[in-house]
């Protein structure tokens, strides 16, 4: 019998899921990690990127664009800045982050400025391909 805990993702608009799951993977900003019950007590801020819902062997996909995940023992929030289906996702506002980070990343000169756009438009350009049709 596997065991679950409580999963909730929340964007300003809506709380989009809150229910017991058996493990969510997240686009931590230090690279993905696997939530599941009993993890130690974390905090990480988060990168663009897929967040993956497992339960019962099904998969669910959601995507996100910054924010934090709290992960307890018996839980995992995550607040986003904006979260979405990736059948639900705009678009529009992907092509927008990802070009204003190539332009902020032609006009800088100063070296952490420019290893963290490119860190940034890495993962806004890795998840653009992740949800295109296929």
């Amino acid at each position: 019998m596997s065991m679950a805990f409580t999963f909730e993702l929340v964007s300003p608009e809506r709380l989009l899921v809150s229910r017991e799951v058996d493990s969510v993977v997240v686009p931590a900003a230090e690279g993905d990690m696997t939530a599941m019950p009993n993890h130690a007590p974390t905090m990480s801020a988060l990168r663009a990127g897929m967040v993956t819902v497992e339960t019962g062997g099904d998969k669910e996909q959601f995507v996100v664009l910054g924010g934090f995940a709290d992960v307890q023992p018996d839980s995992c929030t995550i607040l986003a800045e904006t979260a979405a289906t990736p059948g639900d996702f705009d678009r529009d506002l992907l092509t927008s982050r990802i070009e204003e980070a190539q332009t902020r990343l032609k006009e800088t000169s100063d070296d952490d400025e420019r290893s963290e756009l490119e860190e940034v438009l890495g993962s806004l350009t890795t998840l653009n391909e992740q949800i295109l049709p296929a």
